[in-house]
């Protein structure tokens, strides 16, 4: 992980700007950086998409001109880029608002700059293949719709599109390769952000809900990820797996 990573820093505070930026490039990232929103997505949408390949927005959420959450919005209906959000430490409300909107992750300000690496460093490892063997199994199909794993898309049984941010994705893989197996929240939080869940922290629930609406899985009565009440989430319908776009016969 290093110098093909890039880093977009919008902050419309100068020094924490420059304190993120130097940190990580110093630790081999190719940062830029933007004092507004609509700068950055200016400067983002201006970028071959071989330099967003690899790509990650550290977004202040108060800025002047369009705030964070209006940046997010308008970045996800063009960019799948994973998105950490900075928040004020005490306002639980901003971070479920960007969790909803399609955020990634969150950090209360003020922060550690190690604790960004590290939350950064999580999100990129969580977005590459984990090994050969996945790699060799592209389709996912359940419950009519298909996921893509090398597109990293879904669809539905008429081939529509249907919005799935990185995060979504990252959850929704860690349900199929589990189907059938109850996981509970600690379970879920440590492998999606590599930390254990607080009984206070919202940021799985509100993700679980994201992903249901992403898999038009009715809340109330749930089909696919169901509430297993004091015991966690599970998977509840049969996955098939295929190296080709054509949808199983059930036998």
């Amino acid at each position: 992980m290093g110098a093909s990573h890039r880093i977009f820093v919008v902050d419309d505070d100068d020094g924490i700007r420059q304190l993120i930026a130097e940190y990580l490039t110093k630790h081999g990232f190719i940062v830029e950086t933007s004092k507004d929103g609509e700068s950055f997505l200016q400067l983002f949408q201006s970028k071959h998409q071989e330099d967003t390949r690899h790509a990650l927005v550290v977004l202040d959420i108060m800025m002047p001109g369009i705030d964070g959450f209006e940046v997010c919005r308008a970045l996800r209906t063009f960019s799948k880029v994973p998105v950490i959000m900075l928040t004020a430490v005490s306002d639980e409300m901003d971070r479920i608002i960007g969790l909803e909107i399609g955020a990634d992750d969150y950090l209360a300000k003020p922060f550690n700059p190690r604790e960004l690496l590290a939350r950064i460093k999580a999100i990129f490892r969580r977005s590459e293949p984990a090994n050969e063997a996945r790699q060799s199994i592209r389709f996912c199909w359940f419950h009519g719709l298909c996921l893509d794993t090398t597109a990293r898309a879904l669809s539905n049984a008429d081939g529509d599109s249907l919005p799935l941010s990185g995060a979504d994705y990252n959850l929704l893989m860690l349900f199929i390769n589990n189907a059938g197996r109850v996981l509970s929240r600690e379970y879920i939080a440590g492998e999606t952000r590599k930390r254990s869940s607080d009984p206070l922290d919202r940021f799985i629930d509100v993700h679980i809900s994201r992903l249901r609406q992403c898999l038009g899985d009715d809340a109330k009565s749930p089909e696919i990820i169901k509430t297993v009440r004091g015991a966690g989430y599970l998977m509840a319908t049969d996955v098939q797996f295929t190296h080709h776009a054509v949808q199983p016969v059930l036998i």
